[in-house]
């Protein structure tokens, strides 16, 4: 992890192909929302929120929405 401020995560992944030894180095910034503000997206979009879950790999840490326009 390079940084964190407020709600964006920044990283760097390197990665080295067995093949010819070439090095990939990728920087990746990720924001992380409020379940509130995504449903509220979400409703701006036109979607109604059916349902919100845990993310079966990490529970109580990411949700799964499940919106339908109606």
């Amino acid at each position: 992890m390079l940084d964190v401020s407020g709600p964006l995560v920044t990283f760097r992944s390197t990665l080295v192909f067995a093949s010819d030894g070439e090095v990939l180095t990728s920087h990746s910034t990720l924001r992380f929302r409020e379940r509130a503000e995504v449903e509220a997206d979400l409703a701006a979009c036109g979607y109604v929120v059916r349902e919100v879950r845990d993310a079966p790999d990490r529970p109580g840490k990411e949700f799964v929405f499940l919106a339908a326009r109606p």
